[in-house]
């Protein structure tokens, strides 16, 4: 009897790390499309964490930023499913390319005449805005990167935050190309 070879692991494509991926989608402004992009989300068993949509200067066409988390090759195969949608016109994961990302955020954050002050440099520090300023609350406008309102998120959250709400990433690739000049009609 001859002794059994070891068997190797058979490589598959992409490291399998789980990662934060920026997927754009260029789309027809219709009913329905959201519900189609949402529901093959879903499908290919990916928890959405930030979805913005909203009309390009084309009043016929909408750009949806959606902020997921998987490996690559999940990932690619999602924005490849997502092209066989009926009005998808353009898929791109951005993720590793020069991008400008922004998302916008109101915080309430309780207040004290003690308190309101300090509240208020904080915001200022951040290049935040106070655009509320209540007897016992105090809302804060932020504007900037994900780690940045997160920054200011935990820096507030000692004053204690009564509500909070985020619009999710949005993202535009730096330079002159547009991913919505690549559409084609």
């Amino acid at each position: 009897m001859t002794p059994a070879t070891p068997t190797t692991a058979r490589s598959l494509p992409g490291s399998g790390e789980e990662r934060r991926h920026l997927i754009v989608a260029i789309v027809n402004n219709k009913p329905g499309v959201l519900n189609r992009v949402a529901s093959l989300m879903r499908a290919r068993n990916f928890n959405i964490e930030s979805l913005a949509v909203s009309v390009t200067e084309r009043s016929d066409t909408s750009r949806m930023t959606l902020t997921i988390v998987g490996d690559e090759v999940h990932v690619e195969q999602a924005a490849k499913q997502l092209y066989k949608l009926i009005d998808v016109l353009k898929v791109q994961d951005v993720t590793d390319e020069s991008i400008v990302e922004h998302e916008f955020a109101l915080i309430k954050v309780r207040a004290t005449k003690r308190t309101r002050p300090e509240i208020v440099s904080v915001a200022e520090m951040h290049r935040s805005k106070v655009v509320d300023l209540g007897d016992e609350a105090v809302i804060v406008e932020a504007v900037g990167e994900p780690t940045e309102i997160d920054t200011l998120v935990e820096l507030l959250r000692e004053f204690g935050i009564k509500e909070l709400v985020r619009t999710g990433s949005v993202v535009m690739s730096r330079g002159s190309g547009s991913i919505e000049e690549q559409v084609k009609r």
